[in-house]
Protein backbone atom coordinates (compact mmCIF):
# COMPACT_ATOMS: atom_id res chain seq x y z
CA UNK A 1 0.00 0.00 0.00
CA UNK A 2 1.39 3.37 -1.01
CA UNK A 3 1.26 6.09 1.61
CA UNK A 4 0.16 9.44 0.14
CA UNK A 5 0.98 12.81 1.60
CA UNK A 6 0.77 16.40 0.45
CA UNK A 7 3.84 18.64 0.38
CA UNK A 8 3.29 22.37 -0.03
CA UNK A 9 5.97 24.46 -1.71
CA UNK A 10 6.48 27.77 0.05
CA UNK A 11 4.30 30.44 -1.52
CA UNK A 12 7.29 32.57 -2.57
CA UNK A 13 9.01 29.60 -4.30
CA UNK A 14 8.26 28.41 -7.82
CA UNK A 15 9.76 24.93 -7.33
CA UNK A 16 11.79 22.65 -5.05
CA UNK A 17 14.70 20.47 -6.15
CA UNK A 18 13.95 16.74 -6.11
CA UNK A 19 16.55 15.71 -3.52
CA UNK A 20 15.47 18.57 -1.23
CA UNK A 21 11.85 17.49 -1.57
CA UNK A 22 12.64 13.88 -0.66
CA UNK A 23 14.40 15.06 2.49
CA UNK A 24 11.85 17.76 3.43
CA UNK A 25 8.97 15.30 3.01
CA UNK A 26 10.78 12.80 5.28
CA UNK A 27 11.01 10.13 2.60
CA UNK A 28 14.72 9.85 3.41
CA UNK A 29 16.85 10.89 6.37
CA UNK A 30 19.58 12.66 4.42
CA UNK A 31 20.40 14.31 1.14
CA UNK A 32 22.92 11.54 0.46
CA UNK A 33 20.17 8.92 0.72
CA UNK A 34 18.01 10.98 -1.65
CA UNK A 35 20.84 11.15 -4.18
CA UNK A 36 21.32 7.38 -4.03
CA UNK A 37 17.60 6.77 -4.66
CA UNK A 38 17.65 9.04 -7.71
CA UNK A 39 20.90 7.55 -9.04
CA UNK A 40 19.49 4.03 -8.68
CA UNK A 41 16.35 5.09 -10.59
CA UNK A 42 14.03 4.44 -7.65
CA UNK A 43 12.15 7.75 -7.86
CA UNK A 44 9.15 8.32 -10.10
CA UNK A 45 8.03 11.76 -11.24
CA UNK A 46 4.52 11.72 -12.67
CA UNK A 47 4.84 7.92 -13.13
CA UNK A 48 8.16 8.12 -15.01
CA UNK A 49 11.66 7.46 -13.67
CA UNK A 50 13.46 10.69 -12.76
CA UNK A 51 17.26 10.60 -12.87
CA UNK A 52 18.06 14.28 -12.31
CA UNK A 53 18.89 14.93 -8.66
CA UNK A 54 18.16 18.63 -8.94
CA UNK A 55 15.04 18.34 -11.11
CA UNK A 56 12.74 21.30 -10.47
CA UNK A 57 9.56 19.89 -8.96
CA UNK A 58 6.57 22.20 -9.32
CA UNK A 59 3.05 22.32 -7.95
CA UNK A 60 0.77 19.64 -9.38
CA UNK A 61 3.47 16.99 -9.76
CA UNK A 62 3.45 13.54 -8.13
CA UNK A 63 6.66 12.01 -6.75
CA UNK A 64 6.88 8.36 -5.66
CA UNK A 65 9.71 6.69 -3.75
CA UNK A 66 10.10 3.99 -1.10
CA UNK A 67 6.38 3.20 -1.07
CA UNK A 68 5.42 6.82 -0.50
CA UNK A 69 3.53 9.12 -2.85
CA UNK A 70 3.93 12.87 -2.57
CA UNK A 71 1.46 15.29 -4.10
CA UNK A 72 3.17 18.65 -4.53
CA UNK A 73 0.95 21.67 -4.02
Amino acid sequence: MTKTRVFEIREEDEYIELIKLLKAANVVESGAMAQILVTEEQVLRNSEVETRKRAKIRRGEIIEALGQRIEVK
